[in-house]
């Protein structure tokens, strides 16, 4: 293959005191939210925070991403799309995001300001499209050095594939398995730090990662703490966090907190891989008014320090720039910019240099646009050129033909793309052991949507691998097990209690197996028991059935610890294998697929 891309990159020494001084930054077109955390100073409930004397601040720009995913390309689907709330009312829908695009837009913010930093708030690696994952994910751990990424705090699917696989991004060196990709060139790693304050090795207590990094901006320095969620071991492969543990968010945040401050840093800015929702679609121009944030980042944010000045957010995909009470009951700001690179949070603040802090009155952020109407960075084209080069064809052979999109969507209980994979799952399990009766999937595991219009040179209506590794970029195994009757009830009921009470986590079902979902009831009593039927028969509390699931729920993820108590396990094969093989027997270039209706569950509201 060709060497290395033309891209010279800076080397920076990632370590938790990693000092930083960056250039500055220029507002974008189409404004997403708007807030400012003022009102009464840090620690001192209705006492006015006391302005500083002229000449006593400078000003500070954090750029901040979250949840990026490794989308290099332009994002296809719904995973592309940004609601822009206008200022006059009324709301339209952009194609937005591509790292070539985001690079453009984060110079155009730097430019004119001597203090800035960029940051991100987790999951910029994982669930990732074939462009990245096909190689490790290297791929974009380079594309975000180009982008002057400063520092970043870990999310759950930075562990996707063990955290020593972590450390490896971070630290550089060719995969243990897979080697270098490119004769005479070798993966460098990360040119910034990865925080992880709450992952710690369990028998010793120390964070596998830094757990904050202190940055110097020409005088002005400002600590930030990155951790991810507390629940992350239940919502990753158990395999990969073997001899680790994850501590609550806001104990953490607040240790360090304490250390910062006992070392001069009084200014600090925390990255937490956990987020919430906001009351409006669009990305919230008027967050406060309408109601504010709910979901788990309010109970971090009212446990978390109030000397800590800014809650920099994710996990949940939402766009919102809003304002939660910290303990002392001021506002503070609290941000999260959607996912895939459409949007990044522009925050400004005044640094006190005589009290070496953040005035709190003072910070403002907006949620800026990724349009795709800019320039292109040249050097990100180069870069990406390069890995689609050392890709060739596998990401262009078709798999499959649908005649129109085929949709996910997580915020409905069933989507045609969910019943379409268990379908594909069913199969798959049936060709290992034909006494297979139900697939279940879960509806994060699915990534995106099969969409009708080409993305490259295939045709309208061609599904390529590349899009099918889009959708499943996981490489979980087809597992099969036995269940009784009662524990598949349990697994249902699990849906929406537990750790699921208040997530959207319905599994998504295979032809022949439906129950009704009544929402007017509360918690597990929201499967209406004696409406479960498989294949047209009522559930048999004493039977056994013979379940597929994939490898990460099989062993108890997303909160459904019932499917790890299976018995009998059988691993198949790939997901993304079952999925091309069941596209290939049931659609043809003569005869393209239909999206599957979404009829298998009925929901009671």
């Amino acid at each position: 293959m060709s060497g290395s891309p033309p891209t010279p990159r800076r080397r920076r020494r990632a370590t938790a005191t990693l000092a930083v001084g960056l250039v500055g930054a220029l507002a974008l077109s189409l404004p997403a939210a708007q807030a400012v955390a003022g009102g009464p100073g840090k620690g001192h409930p209705g006492k006015p925070e006391k302005p500083a004397k002229p000449g006593h601040t400078v000003e500070l720009q954090v750029l901040a991403l979250n949840d990026f995913h490794g989308a290099l390309e332009p994002p296809t689907g719904s995973g592309g799309l940004v609601t822009h709330e206008h200022d006059h009312g009324g709301h339209e829908t952009i194609e937005a995001g591509g790292v070539e695009y985001l690079a453009t837009a984060l110079r155009e913010a730097r430019e004119g300001r001597d203090r800035s930093v960029t940051v991100a708030a987790g999951d910029m690696v994982g669930a990732t499209p074939l462009l990245s994952a096909l190689f490790n994910d290297e791929p974009t751990i380079e594309a975000l050095n180009l982008l002057g990424m400063d520092v970043v705090g870990v999310g759950n699917h930075e562990f996707d594939s063990g955290w020593e696989e972590l450390i490896r991004l971070q630290e550089g060196g060719c995969h243990p398995v897979d080697g270098c990709y490119d004769e005479g060139r070798e993966f460098e790693g990360a040119d910034f730090p990865f925080l992880a304050a709450n992952v710690v090795h369990e028998d010793t207590g120390v964070p596998i990662l830094p757990p904050y990094s202190i940055h110097n901006m020409k005088g002005a320095k400002v600590g930030f703490i990155g951790v991810t969620l507390e629940g992350t071991a239940n919502i990753v492969t158990r395999a990969g966090i073997e001899g680790i543990e994850f501590l609550d968010e806001a104990e953490t945040i607040n240790k360090y907190t304490r250390e910062l401050k006992r070392k001069g840093v009084n200014a600090v800015i925390a990255l937490i891989h956990e987020g919430g929702y906001a009351p409006s679609p669009a990305h919230n121009h008027d967050c406060d008014a309408a109601g504010g944030l709910s979901g788990p980042i309010v109970g971090i944010a009212e446990k978390t320090d109030p000397a800590v000045d800014v809650l920099i957010t994710g996990h949940t995909h939402r766009p919102y720039v809003c304002t939660i009470p910290d303990p002392a009951g001021n506002d503070r700001l609290v941000t999260s910019a959607q996912s895939n690179g459409v949007l990044f949070t522009e925050l400004t603040m005044e640094y006190d240099r005589k009290k070496k802090d953040i005035v709190r009155a003072s910070v403002e952020g907006t949620n800026r646009v990724v349009h795709r109407e800019r320039e292109r960075a040249s050097d990100l084209t180069a870069l990406l050129d390069y890995w689609r080069d050392l890709a060739g064809a596998v990401a262009s052979r078709p798999i499959g033909w649908i005649a129109e999109d085929i949709t996910q969507d997580r915020n409905i209980p069933e989507s045609p793309l969910g019943n379409l994979i268990a379908d594909a799952q069913l199969a798959h399990a049936r060709g290992v052991d034909p006494t297979a009766t139900i697939a279940l999937m879960n509806p994060g595991g699915i990534r995106t949507d099969l969409v009708y219009a080409a993305s490259g040179d295939e045709g309208d209506g061609v599904v390529t691998y590349g899009e099918g590794f889009a959708v499943q970029p996981f490489s979980n195994y087809v597992v099969l097990l036995d269940l009784t009757g009662e524990q598949v009830l349990r697994v249902l009921r699990e849906q929406v209690s537990g750790p699921n009470l208040t997530a959207n986590k319905i599994l998504q079902p295979s032809e022949g197996f439906s129950y009704t979902l009544d929402l007017t009831r509360e918690g597990a009593d929201r499967i209406v028991a004696d409406s479960v039927t498989v294949h047209g028969e009522p559930l048999d509390p004493s039977a056994t059935y013979r379940i597929a699931v994939n490898s990460f729920l099989a062993g108890g993820g997303d909160g459904f610890p019932t499917l790890a108590e299976g018995t009998d396990v059988v691993y198949g094969g790939l997901d993304l294998d079952a999925l091309i093989d069941h596209l290939g027997a049931i659609s043809s270039p003569e005869s393209p697929l239909t999206a599957p209706a979404a009829d298998r569950i009925t929901v009671i509201r």
